[in-house]
């Protein structure tokens, strides 16, 4: 790539990141390339379609919960991993408002640009949700098709403002829902 459509493109991502955090995904593609002071064609060269200008945002972050299952895989306990793993992902959905329902409308889609990065983060979820059923400590009638659902359930309760203030609380229900807990972990403590 030459060296000015490298500067383009990082400078398209770096304002793109910052839109997208400040209003989420729904960010006009014409307004990101305003900001970045580029033509739209100019943007749409490099990121053909929105999916495609999120995978390329989003797929770091992606990669890396998809790497911190495969660490917790072996870390920790099954239920602890996955605990630790599913908060990280609610954490990171909470970063860019909208992002959720891309993942949910990306994850069944070999079209989609996000596909991938979600499938890869969807199997990396269903092994941990394996584990902890294998060891007992997770529900055995649900799949992580079902953990992707209550995951990006949850992903958009908590980008609603008037959900996002009980994010923790909704996070440590919702695990606690599928984590059938064990003693001295915090799944089935109250919290406030």
């Amino acid at each position: 790539m030459r060296a000015d459509a490298e500067k383009n493109r990082s400078q398209i991502l770096s304002v793109a990141r910052d839109v997208a955090t400040e209003h989420g995904a729904d960010v006009s593609m014409r307004d990101i390339a305003r900001r970045a002071g580029v033509g739209l064609a100019t943007l749409l060269r490099h990121f053909p379609t929105r999916e495609a200008l999120f995978e390329a945002l989003l797929c770091t972050n992606l990669d890396a919960l998809t790497r911190r299952a495969a660490e917790l895989e072996t870390a920790t306990s099954a239920d602890e991993a996955l605990l630790s793993w599913f908060r990280e992902l609610v954490t990171f959905t909470q970063g860019y408002r909208g992002v959720v329902a891309m993942m949910a409308a990306a994850h069944t889609n070999p079209d989609s640009a996000l596909y991938a990065s979600c499938a890869a983060v969807h199997s990396a979820g269903a092994r941990l949700l394996l584990r902890a059923q294998g060891e007992g400590t997770a529900r055995a009638d649900m799949n992580g098709d079902d953990l992707f659902a209550l995951i990006t359930a949850l992903g958009w309760a908590v980008d609603q403002p008037s959900f996002a203030p009980r994010a923790d609380h909704l996070v440590h229900l919702v695990t606690g829902a599928i984590l059938t807990g064990r003693p001295g972990s915090e799944v089935g403590k109250a919290t406030s």
